[in-house]
């Protein structure tokens, strides 16, 4: 969840800023919105926006698109909330909804043509927070269709950007396969060789361009990678602003890479200074034509469809999580990076070596039935392809944890400890395979229980 708390204190500064400069994103929502005539406008693709619904609430907001387009919509919130979104043209019913009781509640409409459309959030039940994110890319500019590789030369680089940049500064193309993205995920501490030198290398081929990002730190990865994976280039962007996030020497880097890694760090502040940034698209962009996107520790969280994000808070904990479903280090935000692989998947890192499968259990039990949490301990790595199957590397193991037809929600309420019995725990070594699509697996199952009210939360007393 990012900007939950204070939504509605803003500022008379901010609104004065608003109004005069009507080109600005909106990223937090202005009463009063109650009603189509008095919509929130400035709404950007990609970009968040924080509001609060509460009771006898509607919020209505407007944007713009110039040609048709896809027009893909996610509403996140509390999963004790039960909040919808509606989709309208200028005239006539709504085009499209999400009316589940799923979280985030996303969904997508097809526009045929240019004009204004309305997004309506109304509550089914509760009321709090949500997040309200809207893509509608269009009009991008110079950008080259989906795997080509005439991106032209390199922008200049901004004074205040640090770029360490090794191996041929030119880009070089390598071929992809445009839909044939792959995601490599690594749960921290020490790197896998394998995982970049034979899993990614095989999916981008060698001479590939890399580009490591991180908002602070050194370029410690470009020697390693560029010898590993024999790659044309590595370059590492300490990109700590949103203005840098914007500026195109970045989106250049990255469109133009095949490999894109988000180093170790904090999720939080990647989410703050990226969100909704060229940055972000770019990121988007490798994926699509067919490029590995993947991270480390804070780099993995930033893959998952729901984001933990301890923003302004302590981290979680697994005993401290399990005795207050609600307990205030459990944060989640929307998706940076769309990834089909991980649609309904949570992630988690550091797993064995700070355990933490009290965390994920209780994060998956703040999720529908349909998610699934893919936790990595430390020097393990997953890669991920296009048809969902998945390898691990690494000395380590990888766990998923996911609901199945014996699992019981027995106590998931505000204030209590977790009861949450019979989740499916598949534990993965080296070399064994996952399917995210079919849930296949060569790993070993175990049924585990969490009780927040024994001392010894676990069952069994060993959930590794």
């Amino acid at each position: 969840m990012k900007n939950n708390t204070n939504i509605l204190s803003v500022s008379l500064a901010a609104l004065l800023l608003a109004s005069a400069n009507s080109h600005a994103c909106l990223t937090n929502e202005i009463e009063s919105n109650n009603i189509e005539a008095n919509a929130n406008t400035g709404i950007c693709s990609n970009t968040l926006v924080s509001g609060e619904l509460s009771r006898n609430d509607v919020d209505w907001f407007s944007f713009d698109i110039t040609q048709p387009v896809a027009i893909d919509i996610s509403l996140d919130h509390s999963s004790g909330d039960d909040f919808d979104w509606f989709l309208y043209e200028q005239t006539g019913p709504a085009v499209a909804s999400k009316e589940t009781s799923q979280t985030p509640e996303a969904g997508s409409y097809q526009a045929s043509a240019a004009g204004t459309y309305f997004i309506k959030l109304t509550r089914y039940s509760g009321t709090g927070w949500y997040d309200l994110n809207v893509s509608f890319d269009q009009d991008s500019g110079p950008t080259p269709p989906t795997g080509s590789c005439n991106y032209g030369p390199r922008p200049s680089k901004p004074g205040a950007l640090k770029a360490y940049v090794v191996g041929n500064s030119t880009d070089t193309c390598n071929t992809l396969t445009s839909g044939e993205g792959a995601s490599l995920l690594m749960g921290g501490g020490t790197d896998v060789d394998n995982a970049f030198s034979q899993r990614v290398v095989t999916h981008v081929g060698t001479g590939a361009d890399v580009v490591v990002l991180r908002t602070s730190g050194t370029d410690a990865y470009n020697d390693y990678l560029l010898a590993l994976m024999n790659a044309d280039s590595v370059e590492t962007l300490i990109v700590d602003s949103v203005n840098k996030a914007n500026d195109p020497y970045v989106d250049w880097a990255i469109r133009s890479a095949e490999f894109v890694w988000f180093a170790g760090g904090d999720q939080s502040d990647y989410l703050n200074q990226w969100q909704g940034t060229q940055l972000q698209s770019a990121v988007q962009h490798v994926f699509d034509k067919g490029g590995v996107v993947g991270g480390t520790s804070a780099g993995m969280a930033l893959m998952a469809n729901s984001i933990y994000d301890p923003d302004g808070v302590s981290g979680a904990v697994s005993n401290e999580v399990v005795t207050d479903f609600c307990h205030q280090t459990l944060n989640f935000s929307s998706r940076f990076i769309s990834i089909p692989m991980l649609d309904n998947a949570l992630t988690d890192t550091h797993f064995a070596q700070r355990d933490r499968m009290g965390r994920a259990a209780v994060s998956l039990a703040h999720h529908s039935s349909n998610h699934f949490n893919i936790a990595a301990s430390e020097a393990t790595s997953i890669f991920i392809t296009h048809d969902g199957h998945s390898v691990v590397d690494g000395n380590g193991e990888v766990y998923v944890l996911r609901e199945s037809a014996q699992t019981q929600r027995t106590t998931l309420a505000c204030g209590q400890a977790v009861q949450y019995q019979d989740i499916s725990r598949v534990k993965l070594l080296p070399g064994q395979y996952y399917n995210v699509y079919s849930h296949t697996h060569s790993g070993s199952e175990l049924a585990i229980s969490i009780d927040g009210t024994q001392s010894n939360f676990y069952l069994p007393n060993d959930p590794y």
